[in-house]
């Protein structure tokens, strides 16, 4: 799966209230769309817009609107998609990966707030994403992918160990694999692979200072990066590398097939901290080592670090926005599709595992219902799940941060360099 994948049916009760704000979040400005009418959804091209189709066919039906669907192939997505909300033609909901990419339109008063009801239908965990400036603008559409390691078992099994719990479980684990000539962690370091180490910056930074420090570097106040915590994970990063955790080649290896994800299933690395995707790339290459060999744990805990060890990083989910030019009650119609059964159903037989409350009377309808099961307990039970810095941070200060990031993996930067380096992004 690359980056960008990476990283709607009708059947709720009639119970369920749900409408749209209109008002654009911080702003006082309102709709000029009638509150009922065609809306247009635009989403992104991927393996679940048959069912995206399915729920916009059966939603047409029931006399609450009419919404049609286009679907934008990935590449040139979020172009088109600022292209068009800088425009008078903004699509009535589009797909989007909430966080920092949000924020601008929130800002400009383009998008409206989703009424609080709402919530109840989804994982908790999952929802932060979705709001901006605690307003929630945007609900979960697609499955979760959060960042945990991935293990051979028969390596393990030949060095007699078992899947770390704690983080000195698994430097320990480091020695014994390297005296086994097995890299201990596949790591994709390559120019366009950064987005791999900073797996290792968040998970360490949340272990140690807990998810607040980086709520408020996102949230705008950047000197955070100068919380000891930060040049802690600098320095732990640092020792790894230098302890051959990542083995010497690292920086030349790629993500998946031929990379990675190659070394752990030929046994030519332990694990890989990768997220939940990992198992798709893995059923595609080896299908038998997905199925019979491939573990998983979460990733350890830090002691003496204040984070909580069931918090979980990668990409809560994917999230559907409501732009002021929809008409209310059929944007709010059809926002109730994406909790219903059928949806739900229809996104966990495609390999999905969606953040709806309902969503585990549905897993065992899962291509393999263990690991959905694994992946949805442990977003269920996270008590925060942070988004990917880089998502989150939007590609003004996204992108220079994995820069950074390379660097201190690489040996170009010392943990001090990296923290000054990182707080001179935005001055």
């Amino acid at each position: 799966m690359n980056r960008v994948s990476r990283r709607w049916f009708l059947t709720a009760t009639a119970a369920t209230t749900l409408s749209v704000t209109v008002a654009g979040c911080g702003t006082s400005g309102s709709s000029t769309a009638s509150p009922t009418g065609d809306a247009d959804f635009w989403t992104l091209q991927d393996p679940t817009n048959p069912v995206q189709q399915a729920a916009v066919d059966t939603f047409n039906s029931t006399g609450h609107g009419k919404v049609s669907m286009t679907v934008i192939a990935t590449d040139g997505y979020k172009d088109k998609l600022r292209t068009a909300m800088g425009s008078s033609k903004m699509p009535g909901l589009f797909f989007n990966w909430g966080g920092g990419s949000l924020n601008d339109y929130v800002k400009a008063g383009k998008l409206v707030t989703l009424d609080q009801p709402l919530e109840m239908h989804f994982l908790a965990s999952a929802l932060a994403a979705g709001k901006v400036d605690g307003k929630l603008v945007g609900i979960p559409c697609r499955g979760t992918q959060p960042v945990f390691l991935f293990y051979n078992k028969k390596v393990f099994a030949d060095a007699g160990v078992k899947p770390p719990k704690t983080y000195a479980e698994l430097t320990d684990l480091v020695k014994v694999f390297k005296k086994q000539g097995v890299t201990p962690f596949a790591l994709a370091g390559s120019a366009s692979s950064s987005w791999t180490e900073l797996m290792w910056i968040e998970y360490l930074v949340d272990r140690l200072a807990g998810p607040e420090l980086f709520q408020k570097i996102a949230g705008g106040d950047w000197s955070q990066w100068k919380d000891p915590a930060v040049l802690k994970t600098a320095q732990m990063i640092k020792g790894l590398v230098d302890s051959g955790a990542f083995g010497k080649n690292f920086g030349s290896v790629n993500y998946g097939p031929g990379g990675t994800s190659t070394l752990l299933n030929k046994g030519k690395a332990a694990m890989v901290l990768m997220g939940s995707w990992e198992y798709a790339t893995q059923q595609s290459e080896a299908p038998d080592f997905a199925k019979n060999g491939l573990g998983y744990v979460p990733f350890p805990s830090v002691a003496g670090g204040k984070g909580d060890p069931s918090n979980v990083v990668g990409n809560p989910t994917n999230y559907i926005s409501v732009t002021t030019t929809a008409p209310k009650d059929t944007a709010a119609a059809f926002l109730r599709t994406t909790f219903s059964d059928s949806y739900v159903q229809g996104l966990v037989e495609k390999g999905e595992v969606p953040v709806t409350s309902n969503a585990s009377q549905f897993l065992d309808k899962a291509p393999d219902p263990a690991y959905a099961k694994f992946q949805y307990d442990l977003v269920d039970g996270a008590t925060t799940f942070t988004q990917s810095w880089d998502q989150a941070l939007g590609l003004t200060l996204g992108t220079p941060l994995l820069t950074e990031i390379q660097k201190l993996f690489n040996g170009q930067s010392s943990p001090e360099q990296f923290v000054s380096a990182v707080l001179a992004i935005k001055k």
